[in-house]
């Protein structure tokens, strides 16, 4: 029996805790006003953010929360996704993995869904 990957979500902007593990930014840009320092990424894998297509329509006044997150799981489904996922997710099986963000609600956003994806099976 695999053990639950370890996933967490944090804002970029709090600053790191020790719990944190291995700080995966899964932002397509870089976060505004921090430093890459002070930041304490540890990983960037841009190949699991959600398309610049996607952030911009989301972005826009059309963008639902709700249709934002089917049409990223439907990203997230594409082959050359699925080894960095499931590098991550067997990462977490082994220690804490935190998925951190520069938005400002990552419980209605990308974050909230990329970790429910990894948790997933």
């Amino acid at each position: 029996m695999t053990s639950r990957p370890d996933i967490q979500v944090r804002r970029v902007y709090d600053p790191p805790d020790k719990q944190d593990g291995t700080r995966v930014l899964i932002d397509r840009i870089w976060p505004r006003g921090i430093s890459k320092a002070d930041a304490h990424i540890d990983e960037w894998p841009k190949e699991i953010t959600p398309s610049t297509d996607l952030r911009h329509w989301f972005h826009g006044e059309q963008g639902s929360y709700a249709e934002f997150r089917r049409r990223y799981l439907a990203e997230l489904k594409a082959p050359e996704r699925a080894d960095e996922l499931e590098r991550l997710r067997a990462e977490a099986r082994t220690h804490t993995v935190t998925l951190v963000t520069s938005v400002r609600e990552p419980e209605h956003s990308h974050a909230a869904v990329l970790a429910e994806r990894l948790r997933a099976r």
